[in-house]
């Protein structure tokens, strides 16, 4: 395939995710059509299929695309520090950033475990955000051992949980806060 080829290829499939996007965000996955969506990309529906099995395998990729840019933005803001405590915070502070982005929220937390079922929306946020806060804990907890994962999952969900409130109006400077509790009692219990 030539440079132009492979050009176009990705021009295409990035034009299908993002008008994909853009739709599910409007109008949600159910209620987005595949016609809708090839018009929107300004391709064909055989430029869809060529690229995506079906609706579902496009509404993934733009999945999977959330969840890499939510994780790159915690990276970005955690990355600096070296003390993993000062990182976890940074990182809170850029996850809830990240999820500010308009409909991301709604993409990840609802729609995604609804359409993909929640192992499939599982496994890919353990892939991306999770794996960064993983990462964040074994280096501040290291004394964790086999309570890693399990504390890892809990916090995820609770990050999670936090990030719905405050997409509906809550105060995030106090989930923000309640994060920083959160993680200073958990080295405190695993340190004694």
């Amino acid at each position: 395939m030539s440079r132009s080829n492979r050009e176009r290829t990705k021009q295409t499939r990035q034009a299908l995710i993002a008008a994909g996007r853009r739709l599910f965000v409007e109008k949600g996955y159910a209620e987005t059509a595949t016609p809708e969506i090839v018009a929107a990309a300004g391709v064909t529906r055989g430029a869809l299929y060529h690229h995506f099995e079906d609706k579902k395998a496009l509404f993934r990729a733009v999945i999977e695309c959330e969840a890499k840019a939510v994780a790159e933005a915690i990276e970005a803001r955690s990355g600096s520090y070296d003390a993993p405590h000062a990182g976890l915070i940074a990182g809170t502070s850029g996850y809830f950033d990240a999820m500010m982005t308009q409909g991301r929220t709604r993409l990840l937390l609802i729609e995604a475990p609804a359409v993909l079922g929640p192992l499939a929306s599982a496994t890919i946020d353990a892939e991306n955000a999770e794996a960064t806060l993983r990462a964040g804990l074994a280096a501040m907890l290291p004394e964790a051992g086999a309570m890693l994962e399990p504390l890892t999952s809990l916090l995820s969900a609770a990050f999670d949980r936090a990030a719905i409130a405050i997409e509906a109006g809550a105060e995030r400077r106090q989930y923000e806060q309640a994060i920083a509790v959160l993680l200073d009692g958990l080295a405190d219990r695993l340190r004694r």
